[in-house]
């Protein structure tokens, strides 16, 4: 069975093990490496309040090479003062150790609880022991993805290959997050490897793209994280031709990468929090595409819009009003509403909305539409030529009872 983790392309070996973070006893900490050095990009939370590893990782990313990624679930180590910074730096030379390289060619990522210190004595044995257990086998790239979960219920991995100047080139991700996830300019916790050979300004500039187009239109709940960080290494190992312009080999590259990045969110988005179904909400006719991107997103996460698509009930008046108070310019007189649905008996689609006013439209249809596991929601504001979409899921009391319950 083919390897589809992210140990998959060339370079790369992986590990994940349980050291004593999590109180259940799950895997808790993971290594990446990539022994003979990688290129790499990440983008980071934009959150003003900001964990200790996405402060360390920002610095250590601008780095020519980057050798490892330490990460732990369980515990964020954000809101943790000096002391939490002086954590992080130490998981980077605990790492870098082992491998004989310089601290600064490490990164760092932490999810989980916030405002508590991380018990570094589990930490350094939790490193020891993934350092013991790297392996470019696919049962290690799942035993990483393991480890970065926390209330996930499913792993997220996807992986494309795709040839580039006659050579196999291999991408890999793996993402954890089901809820808190609001995100700008990265997403809960994202770790990407390929064996392209490419530059690393290419490389950071396909990554914020992707993320930009996948990830950063999902939102569960509106609310972002403080460690929001996605990292990409690239071992250069395929044996391609450097990517080092904006060419054919380039376009191929970044459009898997996209593709993959969307594969995780859509995986990310049916794992939500107490998801049933997920939506996606496309505006188009906007006068800007911020204003599109702003439209999108007040539908996706307006409550009321969650509850409704939880029922099944196709209530357009809800969607229209998120529309109506996100501040974006429209055309009351040429607002128009449409829903459409996956499955093949339902895709003609349905107009609720059209021209400013409703539509005879057939209730039964538009709730069975609705009820899907996924549906679009189509609002064109009637006043441009720009759009944008975001994706969001149903509030369910699942979602309230994970929230209550967690540990604060």
């Amino acid at each position: 069975m083919a390897n589809n983790t992210i140990t998959a392309p060339k370079g790369f070996l992986a590990s994940g093990v349980k050291c004593g973070i999590k109180k259940s006893g799950k895997h808790d900490l993971g290594l990446i490496v990539c022994p003979a050095g990688a290129k790499a990009a990440g983008v980071f939370t934009t959150n003003k309040i900001i964990s200790a590893a996405v402060q360390i990782s920002q610095k250590h990313v601008k780095s020519d090479t980057i050798y490892a990624v330490v990460v732990n679930s369980g515990n964020a180590n954000a809101c943790t003062g000096e002391k939490g910074i002086k954590t992080a730096v130490r998981m980077c030379a605990e790492a870098a150790n082992y491998l004989v390289v310089d601290p600064h060619h490490v990164l760092v990522a932490s999810t989980g609880i916030i405002g508590e210190r991380l018990p570094m004595g589990n930490v350094t044995a939790g490193i020891e022991d993934a350092i013991g257990q790297l392996s470019d086998s696919a049962t290690a790239g799942m035993n990483f993805t393991k480890a970065i979960m926390t209330t996930d219920t499913k792993a997220k991995t996807a992986c494309r290959r795709i040839e580039i100047s006659g050579k196999k080139v291999v991408i890999a991700g793996t993402t954890k997050g089901a809820g808190m996830i609001g995100p700008n300019m990265a997403t809960t916790l994202c770790f990407i490897t390929t064996d392209a050979a490419i530059t690393k300004p290419l490389l950071a500039k396909a990554l914020k793209a992707a993320i930009g187009d996948s990830l950063n239109k999902l939102t569960v709940d509106g609310h972002q994280s403080t460690n929001d960080t996605a990292i990409i290494l690239a071992s250069g190992m395929a044996g391609n031709k450097l990517i080092k312009n904006q060419d054919s080999s380039y376009k191929k590259f970044a459009a898997a990468l996209m593709d993959l990045c969307q594969d995780l969110a859509k995986q990310m988005a049916l794992d939500a929090e107490g998801a049933t179904r997920i939506f996606k909400v496309v505006i188009t006719g906007a006068a800007s595409r911020a204003d599109a991107a702003k439209g999108a997103r007040a539908v996706a996460d307006y409550d009321l819009v969650k509850c409704a698509v939880h029922g099944g009930d196709p209530n357009w008046g809800r969607i229209l009003c998120a529309v109506g108070s996100s501040g974006v310019k429209l055309n009351p007189r040429k607002v128009s509403c449409k829903l459409d649905a996956l499955s093949t008996s339902l895709r003609a689609g349905l107009t609720v909305f059209k021209n400013g006013a409703p539509t005879n439209f057939d209730r039964k249809k538009a709730s069975r539409i609705v009820s899907q596991v996924s549906h679009t929601i189509t609002v064109d504001l009637g006043v441009g030529k720009y759009s944008d979409f975001c994706v969001g899921c149903d509030l369910s009391k699942g979602y309230v009872t994970i929230n209550a319950d967690y540990h604060t």
